[in-house]
């Protein structure tokens, strides 16, 4: 491939999704669990109420809280109460891109491709950095995992976060307690979203970061991290970046960047989402498509290219609609 500033925004041909399967036991403690979180919903004349209500609504939301808590439902419903308090504080959903904009002028985190079972990716460069750490720093990379969930196709409900530590100092590679916060807020926040993380190019120096935050991570989260593996194995070549020897030769420059990822996910300047013109709109009703156009959301749209898998996972109960982590 030839250099390029397009950012890679579906999976690649013939990536194929591999639904959960739930037992009948494990389908009724979802539907006890989403019966219990629509009891906590805002009043529907609260401005948050359609946004608390789409994310609930999700076919992964549910079944992500049971999972993450082993099928106790007592403490399903204690991790779904917390988060969706801290959603309503957050509003992690309606961060205006103008607010975060100035974290992503370095590109050292990009949203860019995915791996071989459709999840997508979030490259880290450690040594871009370029502020302070401020609160911002947080709510960039929230918004980052929102635009991953934008992305996600029909099926698959985590994603990989691959960090590459090639040029990083201790000047400006992450604190313990940054760490600790970015922990927190993906494990009790965005439980099961974490697919797998990859750490590449470490080098011994910053090994007692990862030491550090060790004693933070729950053992789940643990187990899904992998220190220089094989990439192909995870990643096609055409989504793999050249440097690491794939043939994704992609060449950052910001502006294309943050205009690509904005129109991919349909964020509005506002933080809202973008609404269909009126002949899409009406084409949708006509085909039964009863989502409004204000809150339209990706994951409702298959890519092309993907297998027909993809469309069996679209069409499956509730039950089949997430996808394992590998």
């Amino acid at each position: 491939m030839a250099p390029t500033h397009k950012i890679l925004t579906t999976p690649a041909p013939g990536t194929e999704i591999k639904p959960w399967k739930y037992t009948e036991e494990q389908q009724a403690q979802i539907t006890a669990l989403r019966e219990y979180a629509h009891t906590l919903l805002l009043p529907e004349s609260d401005p948050y109420h359609k946004w608390e209500l789409r994310w609930l609504t999700k076919p992964d939301t549910i079944p992500r809280y049971m999972r993450a808590a082993k099928w106790k439902l007592e403490d399903g419903k204690k991790r779904i109460k917390g988060t969706l308090e801290w959603r309503r504080e957050y509003k992690p959903d309606l961060i205006p891109p103008d607010e975060v904009k100035i974290e992503a002028e370095t590109g050292k985190i990009i949203i860019n491709g995915f791996d071989r079972d459709g999840r997508p990716i979030i490259h880290m460069r450690p040594d871009r950095e370029n502020t302070e750490h401020t609160p911002r720093q947080l709510r960039h990379l929230v918004w980052c995992l929102e635009r991953t969930k934008d992305l996600m196709p029909p099926g698959v409900e985590s994603c990989v976060i691959l960090i590459d530590y090639s040029k990083t100092t201790l000047r400006t590679n992450p604190s313990i307690s940054v760490a600790r916060k970015v922990l927190h807020i993906l494990q009790n926040h965005y439980v099961e979203t974490l697919g797998r993380g990859v750490v590449v190019n470490l080098p011994t120096l910053l090994s007692f970061f990862y030491k550090g935050i060790s004693p933070f991570l729950d053992p789940v989260t643990r187990d899904k991290i992998r220190f220089n593996p094989n990439l192909f194995d995870l990643i096609p070549k055409e989504h793999l970046y050249k440097e690491f020897g794939g043939e994704f030769d992609y060449e950052f420059d910001f502006d294309s960047y943050w205009e690509q990822i904005c129109s991919a996910c349909k964020i509005a300047p506002d933080g809202t989402r973008i609404e269909d013109s009126p002949a899409t709109a009406t084409s949708e009703h006509e085909s039964g498509d009863s989502t409004p156009a204000t809150l339209v959301d990706n994951q409702d749209q298959s890519p092309e290219g993907l297998s027909k898998e993809v469309e069996a996972v679209v069409n499956a109960p509730p039950a089949e609609q997430a996808a394992p982590i590998s």
